[in-house]
């Protein structure tokens, strides 16, 4: 079991309210991913989760017992770092071992979980190597596989695949999301990437300057945010805003997702000439400068020529338009 209860935690460093009055529940066997811009406090929160930073207020409870008080490693945690933070002196078998080394098992008990978690990693031919024998990609296996051999109630990831190049990013996510479906335990993944956020969660919690904006599943967010700090966060491209009183609409803010805006050369509703084009193959990403409403991105699929400077029209779907306040909060009809 591995259910993770957040009460009204909060986090300073002296004057500084880094975490202000976090809520959350995250169900047992969830994959539950904290995502915001840089600062929004998802690593703080994180690292409080695995006692590595003191909670100043509130409480942190796995399956209903409070843990603010137990040390790291009482808490039947394992969490896999940004760096791998593997012993360059020790063989891969050694390090994923180590752990249950200290805790005293058996060698037969170490091997066997250690050729288990390398079966899953594909870590077989390389477990005599030493890290610095290793790819990046490699090495962050085998972090992997260290946390998986102890059989945690928790898994928290920090920003796990920041280090690795694209490619190696997208194979390893799919790697992470295979592991939790095979192990069905609860993990806990801090990303600034919401691409990251959308591929792997059951559960996103979208952070902004300490506080919680909006819990949900990644679709959720998508087509139902409830503030333009969400709608603007979550997607790539992320969504236009549009000022709907220059609509005549009576929100003050419209949102309008790229691929729900249509553009033509001959009439529409907004005015505007095209400032740049991304030809993605499989994609279209048409940028069109306009008067009153700034840079608005259209995302069309497969090729489309669009010239540099050339008149055009934007008109909103107005079935899929998003409407908000002032302050920026969702308006629901």
């Amino acid at each position: 079991m591995g259910a993770l209860t957040l009460s009204q935690v909060t986090k300073s460093f002296g004057r500084t309210d880094v975490i202000k009055g976090v809520d959350l529940a995250v169900e047992d066997g969830e994959f539950c991913v904290f995502v915001g811009p840089s600062g929004c406090g998802k690593s703080t929160l994180l690292r409080m989760i695995a006692g590595l930073e003191d909670v100043s207020s509130g409480e942190v409870a796995i399956d209903g017992a409070r843990i603010n008080e137990l040390a790291p490693a009482r808490r039947e945690i394992a969490m896999v770092f940004q760096s791998y933070a593997l012993y360059p002196h020790l063989t891969v078998r050694d390090n994923m071992g180590l752990a249950l080394k200290q805790a005293g098992s058996s060698r037969a008990q170490i091997a066997a979980a250690t050729d288990k978690a390398a079966g899953m990693l594909a870590l077989g031919p390389l477990m005599d190597r030493r890290p610095a024998e290793l790819s990046g990609g490699q090495r962050q296996r085998v972090a992997i596989g260290r946390a998986i051999v102890r059989t945690p109630k928790l898994f928290l990831f920090d920003e796990p695949l920041s280090n690795l190049d694209a490619a190696l990013r997208v194979a390893t996510r799919i790697e992470i999301a295979r592991l939790h479906r095979e192990l069905g335990a609860t993990m806990i993944y801090v990303t600034h990437d919401q691409v990251e956020a959308m591929t792997l969660a059951d559960k996103i919690v979208v952070l902004n300057a300490g506080r919680v904006a909006q819990v949900g599943a990644p679709m959720d967010l998508y087509n139902d945010p409830d503030n333009t700090f969400v709608a603007g966060f979550i997607g790539s491209p992320q969504m236009n805003f549009l000022k709907s009183g220059l609509l005549g609409l009576r929100s003050d803010l419209l949102g309008i997702r790229p691929e729900h805006l249509a553009i033509s050369t001959e009439t529409g509703q907004i005015a505007g000439r095209v400032s740049h084009v991304e030809k993605l193959g499989g994609e279209t990403l048409v940028y069109a400068a306009t008067e009153g409403h700034g840079l608005l991105t259209v995302r069309l699929f497969g090729e489309h020529d669009f010239a540099v400077d050339a008149p055009v029209w934007l008109t909103p779907d107005a079935a899929r338009t998003l409407h908000f306040d002032a302050g920026g909060q969702r308006l629901r009809h």
